[in-house]
């Protein structure tokens, strides 16, 4: 499988700061990654940070002064790395509540619309096919600090809101559960994308309930708690305003079909 992904971002820098991405793709064990990555304000070329966080999580951090930041990156996967590995501390953190999947809220009610389904691979695929009926996407439906209670309330969101209720559902029946950026081929309109992965069958499953592109040929960026993890520019201390963005995500030949009840890891 190739796969060939990228970002390009304007960004106007209004008061001095410090700016966090994440935007390059994970490593990827075992395939042939090859990337390019640049930041240029004003004309002048950015040398960043890059700090490696969990799960291979790549950060690119650097302070900038008032100005036009232009930033591109691309890289191109040719075939598929191991599933995620899993850790005795992953299975304890992705059972705790987080900032925007807040499990704890939801304890007796996925206990009564999920308890009767003890193996996991069904309870998957329940709560997947759950939150993707009884979400609208509608994208600006949602705030950023919106949590998986804003979202279920409102009954509709994009993304990132329906990974968060998965991942909340998932928790509070004692599923791990977390959240991953990723480059989604296929996706439309395209955008980065935010799924789910599930502790399922003693491998990291990957879930998404909104169905808009298929899970084989997901890229992983980014992975952690919820989008307080993942989140693909953060701003320290200044100002700034995203004037554009375009996203891009293609595999070469044609997309495969992707069931929802099938287990899926990201590769």
């Amino acid at each position: 499988m190739k796969r060939e992904v990228g970002a390009v971002l304007d960004v106007e820098i209004t008061a001095a700061t410090t700016l966090e991405f994440q935007i390059a793709v994970a490593p990827h064990p075992d395939t042939e990654v090859y990337e390019a990555l640049s930041f240029v304000l004003d004309g002048q070329h950015i040398q960043p940070m890059e700090i490696s966080g969990a799960h291979g999580n790549r950060i690119h951090k650097f302070d900038a002064q008032p100005g036009q930041l232009h930033v591109e990156y691309s890289a191109t996967v040719i075939g598929q790395t191991h599933p995620a590995p899993v850790s005795e501390y992953d299975l304890s953190m992705y059972l705790r509540p987080s900032r925007y999947a807040e499990a704890d809220k939801f304890y007796g009610f996925a206990a009564t619309e999920f308890g009767s389904f003890v193996e996991s691979a069904d309870l998957l695929e329940k709560v997947s096919s759950w939150v993707g009926t009884r979400l609208s996407y509608v994208p600006g439906s949602s705030d950023p600090i919106d949590g998986a209670v804003d979202t279920l309330l409102a009954g509709a969101g994009v993304c990132r809101d329906y990974a968060h209720l998965v991942v909340a559902l998932l928790r509070a029946v004692n599923v791990p559960a977390r959240l991953v950026a990723v480059y989604a081929p296929g996706l439309s309109p395209m955008d980065f994308h935010a799924v789910a992965e599930a502790y399922v069958e003693d491998h990291w499953r990957v879930v998404d309930a909104t169905c808009l592109a298929p899970r084989q040929t997901l890229v992983r960026i980014a992975t952690g708690r919820d989008a307080a993890d993942t989140a693909f520019l953060d701003n320290h201390k200044g100002s700034i305003n995203l004037n554009n963005m375009i996203v891009t995500a293609v595999v070469d030949g044609n997309l495969p079909v992707d069931p929802v009840d099938d287990l899926v890891s990201i590769r």
